[in-house]
């Protein structure tokens, strides 16, 4: 049911906040430094209460705020969070140039890309 409910998020419009910009630091991990933009959707929560996580494509220098479109979802099978990708440039990427751009956090789970 989890994953039905994912991929009919797929191509929706969100809008919402960069607490993470590119090229800042993780508060919890000052070694990782985030290659892209990742933030949360504004007002939809995730089932760990906190708002729904996102990877933001689609910008070269960091961001405040975004909106953009839900081309996939990276499903974590061991643990309770997902991860939405959203594009910001009207692009649909690769599976391959997500998960390149998102190994530098998602190589710490077990997860698929859903499409």
């Amino acid at each position: 049911m989890k994953n039905q409910k994912n991929k009919e998020i797929i191509g929706s419009i969100v809008t919402g906040t960069v607490d993470r910009p590119l090229g800042s630091a993780h508060p919890n991990y000052p070694d990782m430094i985030y290659p892209i933009n990742y933030g949360y959707v504004d007002g939809v929560f995730a089932p760990d209460g906190e708002e729904q996580d996102v990877y933001i494509f689609g910008a070269d220098e960091p961001l405040d705020t975004y909106t953009g479109t839900v081309i996939a979802v990276y499903h974590r099978t061991n643990d309770i969070e997902d991860k939405w990708i959203v594009s910001i440039d009207g692009k649909d990427y690769s599976d391959e140039e997500i998960l390149e751009k998102i190994e530098f956090q998602e190589k710490y789970y077990k997860g698929i890309l859903l499409r």
